[in-house]
Parts: C-alpha cells; sequence; structure tokens
C-alpha cells in the first residue's frame, strides 16, 4: 500500500515540477505555484486511475493473493490457460511432393503456359542505328 501511495505522490510531484518550471517563464510565483499545485492534483490522479485501469487489466483484485487462492481454488484450469503452446504444424509434405511431381500433368489441366518472351536482339545494320540515334540526339 505505501509502495502504491509513493507512487502517487512521485507523480504528483513529477507534474509539480515540470509545471512549476515551465509556468514561472511567463506568470508570477504564485499564478505558477496555483498552477503546479493544481498539476500536482492532475498527475496525482492520473496516476491513481492508470495503476486502478493495469490492475484492472491484470485481473488483480484489492483482497490481495489470499482472496485470489480461495476463489479459484476450484478452477485449476484458469491458472493453466495459456501457458502450454502447440507449435507443431499439420504433415503437408505428401501434398508437397504430389504437387512437385505432377508439374508436368496441371499444364495440360490447368492450360497454364509459361511466357517464353523472344529476345531482343537487334536485326538493323549498325549504320541505320547510329542514324536514328542521331536523329533522335538532334535538336
Amino acid at each position: 500500500m505505501m509502495e502504491k501511495l509513493r507512487f502517487y505522490i512521485l507523480s504528483g510531484i513529477a507534474g509539480f515540477i515540470f509545471t512549476f518550471i515551465l509556468s514561472i517563464r511567463n506568470n508570477l510565483w504564485t499564478t505558477s505555484m496555483t498552477r503546479a499545485f493544481l498539476a500536482f492534483v492532475i498527475w496525482f490522479v492520473l496516476a491513481f486511475l492508470l495503476k486502478r485501469v493495469l490492475d484492472i487489466i491484470v485481473g488483480r483484485n484489492e483482497q490481495g493473493p489470499k482472496a485470489g487462492k480461495s476463489a479459484g481454488a476450484g478452477t485449476g484450469q484458469e491458472d493453466e490457460r495459456g501457458a502450454v503452446l502447440d507449435l507443431a504444424t499439420p504433415d503437408e509434405d505428401r501434398e508437397l511432393m504430389d504437387m512437385i511431381h505432377s508439374e508436368n500433368g496441371s499444364k495440360g489441366k490447368d492450360g497454364f503456359v509459361p511466357l517464353n518472351p523472344p529476345k531482343l536482339v537487334s536485326t538493323k545494320d549498325p549504320e541505320e542505328l547510329a542514324k536514328a540515334v542521331r536523329h533522335l540526339t538532334e535538336k
């Protein structure tokens, strides 16, 4: 309990100092102190709410560990939920091997034929190509 209170107070002090340093540049010290005190209260409440929300998310309750043991004594299966991870994958080796070996047979069934583009080889005279390049580079 004291650790939680210490966390809340330290959060409030951090908010107090942060706000006071930023506020003292442009305001009187009394205005800066008032704003810093309000920041202390706000940061204290925000730390309390954050801790409460995190406790709810994690699943802790205020009664402590003894209440959790007595309430969950009959449900030992809930404690183990998520503790075991099964990393085994289904055996698909046979299907993959069949697909690889039936590569020739699948071409006819699906009608798939791989693309065979013609080679890009020029059959024109080098002089004609040079003339074309000269014509394109002229302004």
